[in-house]
This record gives C-alpha cells, structure tokens and sequence, in this order.
C-alpha cells in the first residue's frame, strides 16, 4: 500500500510503520484518540496548530479497510461523510417571502455555533437541499441567512468545507501539477452547501449572499484555521440548476468534472451525475499565489 496518501502527501514506508505500530499497541483507544495520537507524532497539522483528526481519521480508516490495521468498533452516532439522523425542529417562519431585495436588508449571515443554530441548520439542509445532511469532511464553516427586516427570519443556509482532492477544470485554471496541488490545496474553500428556502422568492438574493458570503467566510476561515483562503470552488449539478447566481456573482465556469466524487478512489464512478465546476479568485493574485513553490 505504497500508494497511500494523507492530504496530497505519499506515506513513507517508515510513517505507516509507525502508524500500524500505534494500531497495534494502543488498541483501547477510540478512533478519534488514535488519530490524535498520529498526528501529534507525525506533525500533521492545520497551520493554526490544531491536528488534522479528521482527514487522519479517515486515512486510519482506509487502512483497515486494506487489512493493514485493526481498529476498535464505531461507537453509536452521527456517521461521517453521510446521510445522518437530523433533530427535529420546527422551520422558521415558512410563509411566502416575494419581496424586493431592497426591503429586506440588511442581509446578514449568521455563523452557526450555539446547539439551536447547529439543530436548525440540520433540518433546514435536510428538509430543502437535494444532497441533504452530511457529515462534512475536514474543516468546514456553516451560516444561516437572515433578515431583521421588516422582522427577523431565516431565508437559507450556507456551507463552506475543504476543497475536492482533484478536479480537472480547476487545476488546469490554477496550473496545477500533483506536487503543486499538495502544497497549496488548504488555500482552496468549496462552498459545499447553498440554500435559499423554497418559500423565499427574492430577485437577486442568491448572488447577493454569495457576495456577503466570500467577505464573511475570508475573514472568518482565517481566524477559525490559522490560513487565508485564496480561491472559492463549488459545484453545481447541471441537471437540476444552470449556476445562474454563480454566474452573475462573477464566479468563473471552467468545466464539467469526471463525475467520480471526492470519496470515490478506486475510481469506478467515472461519468456518474458531472458537476459544473465554478470558481472565484479571493484575492487579486490568487493564480499566482497557488503556483508559488513554498
């Protein structure tokens, strides 16, 4: 399994030596702990310091899957990267909003941190967006938008998370080879969930909180993970939407992907449901920035 990768980088022989090592030896240890523990001692880290648990996790995870590790049972509760039971709560007020975009600002997002935000962001991405409610994969940011005019409601939900590992159209925008990508990858953010509620009919709104959204979500990403993201990704199924707001928001169409999915590393999904790549500098010399050498 020398093909094993952690976030663009190849294990050396000596790093899955020593991660089996660890599998072995602490066996009483969760999931969780374990991958804490590999991180400490491998250096795996976001730039603010904070371990990379997740995406270790999941690489424990490939691990047994390939027999090269044992790892203790999943303890009950939220699955990651999937589907996952959602807390019922009551949607905000739900009657019909078709109103000018002038009459309802200020349009403001609301970071999700309080257990009642986090409650209702699950339902509501659950009950109206298509994908529904995922797990997100790695470091992610989530908001809720609102208006405090002329009272206060919620008009849908946004999701910020890490980027897609590989995706054709982007990477030959940026100039990307394999090496290249591994090193600046953490400096791209995918806008992994949009939502305006279906009851809300606002002309303009979706590429006006796209706009407020990338202000927001720059600021607060380099606060939250210690690094400044330098371009937004999404993507849009062409089947269901044509990323009319994406595009009037100024966000740059570079192609359809292979279809595969992030999750997909066997590669047996080519062509399933191709996504429209779309994407948005953050800053000025993001391109340049991104092919950089560190």
């Amino acid at each position: 399994m020398s093909d094993l990768r952690f976030c663009g980088h190849t294990l050396e022989p000596a790093e899955l030596a020593l991660i089996v090592e660890l599998a072995t030896r602490y066996g009483r240890l969760s999931r969780h702990e374990l991958a804490q523990t590999v991180c400490e001692l491998l250096g795996w880290q976001r730039p603010n310091g904070q371990p990379k648990t997740i995406e270790c996790r999941a690489l424990l995870e490939r691990m047994q899957e390939a027999g090269l590790i044992g790892l203790p049972a999943l303890k009950s509760g939220r699955p990651r990267g999937a589907g996952s039971s959602v807390p019922v709560s009551p949607d905000p007020e739900s009657a019909p909003l078709d109103a000018p975009l002038a009459t309802l600002q200020p349009i403001r997002l609301q970071r999700v941190a309080t257990p009642g935000e986090r409650t209702l962001w699950r339902t509501l991405i659950e009950r109206h967006h298509y994908l529904g409610h995922r797990v997100p994969f790695g470091a992610h940011l989530r908001y809720l938008i609102q208006t405090t005019s002329p009272h206060p409601r919620v008009l849908g939900c946004l999701q910020f998370s890490s980027p897609a590992w590989r995706l054709k159209g982007r990477d030959q925008w940026i100039g990307w080879d394999d090496a290249t990508r591994a090193q600046h990858l953490q400096s791209v953010i995918c806008n992994s969930r949009f939502l305006i509620l279906p009851h809300v009919r606002v002309p303009n709104l979706a590429s006006h909180v796209l706009a407020l959204a990338l202000r927001t979500v720059t600021t607060d990403w380099t606060a939250a993970y210690g690094i400044r993201p330098l371009l937004a990704e999404t993507l849009v199924d062409p089947a269901r939407f044509t990323g009319h707001c994406y595009r009037v928001a100024n966000w740059i169409d570079v192609g359809l992907t292979t279809g595969r999915g992030r999750e997909d590393r066997q590669h047996t999904r080519h062509g399933v449901s191709p996504k429209r790549i779309w994407l948005y500098p953050l800053a000025p010399n993001a391109r340049q920035r991104l092919t950089q050498t560190l």
